[in-house]
């Protein structure tokens, strides 16, 4: 059995999280992965900044937004934990929309170095929640179990149950610690697949944004399967949770995407810059 101990220090007055770095860090590599490959294609790389500006901004509103809808409670939107992936994804696109639009951008150009560098920023960013504890899954007995006694929160049967109504296991008292899925190290592991994916498939010969379709497919599957393990207390129309449905329509909406962006034509370019 593995015993969590959560990534945080204070220098002084000012105190820093495993999940801060991980956050920071994400988004640097989205960065860096979606001007390199805009540039490696012959496009300009220098408004990939300004829309990652947009793409933290929107992305941390809609996070906590999304959170807020799910708890009720208006303290969560200034609390320092309870960040939604969904959420934070959808508020991200959104302000990257906005910004493409002023500056007179093309989305499909944009989305199709976007995917890669967001299931970069994904697995990156899922560290930070392995490093505080937060996120966690279902109780589970097994030698890679693991406890969280100081997680975000504790995995202790109390919590389960107040948090995630889930029933305190017999024999266990409110304080006991429960064992859970580590599903932060899956997510980690599915995101870095994820990553790898779209990189092979990086040279692509389809129109502009197919690439973002594929993502969209592989984020959504990963996304429905990693909620099985997951404790959650929004579970819908049986054992399935709001961020599977999600999930489910993120994958339908990929396949339509990539099939209205397979084909290379006058309106549809290719992912390579052309001479003029």
């Amino acid at each position: 059995m593995i015993v969590h101990h959560p990534f945080a220090y204070s220098l002084g007055w000012f105190s820093f999280t495993g999940f801060g770095i991980a956050v920071l860090l994400a988004f640097v590599i989205a960065q860096v992965i979606a001007q390199r490959e805009l540039a490696r294609r012959g496009h300009d790389p220098e408004p990939i900044s300004d829309l990652v500006l947009a793409a933290v901004v929107g992305g941390l509103l809609g996070a906590k937004i999304y959170y807020f809808f799910l708890t009720g409670d208006p303290r969560d939107l200034i609390s320092r934990g309870g960040f939604v992936f969904w959420g934070g994804l959808v508020g991200g696109i959104l302000a990257v929309l906005l910004v493409v639009k002023l500056k007179h951008l093309r989305v499909q150009r944009i989305a199709d170095v976007a995917g890669i560098g967001i299931a970069a920023a994904y697995a990156l960013g899922r560290t930070g929640c392995w490093a505080v504890g937060d996120d966690y899954g279902r109780p589970w007995h097994s030698r890679f179990a693991v406890m969280f006694p100081n997680g975000a929160p504790p995995s202790t049967a109390g919590e389960m149950a107040a948090t995630f109504h889930l029933p305190i296991p017999p024999g266990a008292t409110p304080s006991t610690v429960l064992s859970v899925y580590p599903t932060q190290l899956f997510e980690i592991t599915l995101g870095f697949i994820m990553f790898l994916i779209l990189w092979r498939l990086r040279d692509h010969k389809h129109a502009e944004g197919w690439l973002f379709g594929v993502y969209m497919v592989l984020a959504g599957i990963e996304r429905f399967l990693i909620e099985f393990l997951r404790a959650k207390d929004d579970r819908f129309f049986g054992v399935l949770t709001m961020a599977q449905l999600i999930a489910l329509a993120a994958v339908v909406a990929g396949v339509i995407w990539m099939s209205a962006r397979r084909t290379v034509g006058d309106s549809a370019p290719g992912i390579y810059a052309t001479a003029t």
